[in-house]
């Protein structure tokens, strides 16, 4: 019977990790956008340094898969999860620059069920990522991850049909729709992660 054998190396799932925890942060900065009283140009500034940080750990993935002989699992499947946590990232960042370059005074109240969307989904896939090493524990997560995406979608069919219910002016829709839609890709990001997670897991278990 043959054996199968790959050495332990703890950095790749640290380093998984800690592009998750980079998007609890971001979607935290992201709620704060809602706030009434809230100092845009502030929020603006840390959610690029957020990006920032989000591109650095991405790509240190990256480096290390291509200078490691062996990785904890496939190759193809580290990139394609690093790649997509760093696609979350860019569509919520996306969305707090274009409000700023937009100038849009007001967002929607109905908003704020697409972050909140965002924000569960962000908590749930970091706590998910160190459970790649034992592989135990992941089936619940990407069937709440699935269920959450859903529910994002009924929140932006139904923000889309309140932008286009003749309340809005036709540019202030354009911009809106712009804004609903980054969050929205974000949201379809977090799905896709958790796909790749129930792949790798199919794949390792």
């Amino acid at each position: 019977m043959a054996l199968r054998f790959k050495p332990v190396d703890n950095t790749f799932y640290t380093l998984l990790t800690e592009s998750a925890t980079r998007l609890v942060e971001g979607a935290a900065i992201l709620a704060e956008l809602l706030g009434e009283s809230a100092d845009r140009d502030d929020i603006a500034a840390r959610m690029r340094d957020a990006e920032h940080e989000a591109d650095e750990t991405t790509h240190e993935i990256a480096k290390r898969v291509n200078s490691t002989f062996v990785t904890p699992f496939d190759r193809e499947d580290i990139y394609a999860l690093a790649s997509t946590l760093d696609d979350v990232m860019d569509f919520m960042e996306e969305a707090v620059d274009m409000t700023m370059l937009y100038e849009v005074e007001k967002l929607p109240g109905r908003i704020a069920d697409q972050v909140d969307v965002l924000q569960r989904c962000a908590e749930l896939t970091a706590e998910a990522m160190p459970k790649l090493k034992s592989m135990k524990g992941l089936e619940e997560y990407w069937i709440e991850i699935n269920r959450l995406e859903n529910a994002g979608d009924k929140s932006y069919r139904r923000i889309l049909a309140k932008l286009f219910s003749g309340q809005y002016e036709a540019l202030e829709v354009l911009k809106l729709k712009d804004i609903v839609d980054s969050l929205e890709h974000a949201v379809d990001a977090f799905e896709k992660v958790a796909n790749i997670i129930e792949q790798i897991y199919a794949k390792e278990s």
